[in-house]
């Protein structure tokens, strides 16, 4: 994003771009509120007295420039929408196609979000995740584990980790490492769940 500074230096490259366009008659076509129909008439009505004709025509080059200033702010910040859209895309195509469990999770220990690995690891609905509370995921001998991890994480740690086992019926749990980290803004936590292998339960 431009500082502040930078400002006067961008406005004066548009009134370039606008200068030359409107020279080469390549301006765009009006994608902005164009001048008003009263500007328009009091122009007309100074063109057509001598003594102020000079004025008018520079006024109305004036607002013939910064209509098509307009118009090129307006295909800069249309280009750069849609630059931050397909960079949002690939993120969350990139979360939602990750190989490992992922999780997004509040300082409550509710899951904010997951991705398609961690709803196919616990065999639950990515949608249904939203909301749950992450310990409920695992065992009842994991959950203190894990709740300490993420105490660690809000009292200052910056990447914890610890062993989990979910139960998946019979006699076996599956083992995972998880592994958390603080996002960033420190309003939630980044976890990731790494199968591991599996125990046998006595």
């Amino acid at each position: 994003m431009p500082t502040t500074a930078a400002y006067p230096e961008i406005q004066m490259h548009l009134r370039h771009q606008a200068e030359a366009r409107i020279q080469v008659g390549t301006a765009p076509r009006a994608r902005v509120a164009t001048t008003g129909a009263e500007a328009l008439a009091l122009l007309h009505r100074m063109a057509t007295d001598p003594e102020n004709a000079s004025v008018a025509l520079k006024l109305l080059q004036e607002l013939q420039v910064h209509q098509v200033e307009l118009d090129l702010q307006h295909e800069q910040l249309e280009q750069s929408r849609d630059e931050l859209n397909h960079a949002l895309n690939r993120y969350v195509e990139r979360f939602d196609c990750a190989p490992l469990g992922y999780f997004a999770v509040d300082r409550d220990g509710k899951i904010i979000e997951g991705n398609l690995a961690g709803a196919d690891l616990f065999a639950v609905e990515q949608a249904a995740l939203s909301g749950r509370r992450i310990d409920s995921l695992v065992s009842s001998q994991s959950r203190l584990a894990l709740l300490a991890m993420l105490k660690r994480l809000s009292n200052g740690g910056s990447r914890e980790t610890c062993e989990a086992q979910v139960d998946s019926g019979g006699n076996v749990s599956r083992l995972f490492q998880v592994v958390a980290t603080v996002s960033p803004g420190d309003r939630s936590f980044m976890m990731v769940f790494v199968e591991t292998g599996d125990r046998k339960i006595a």
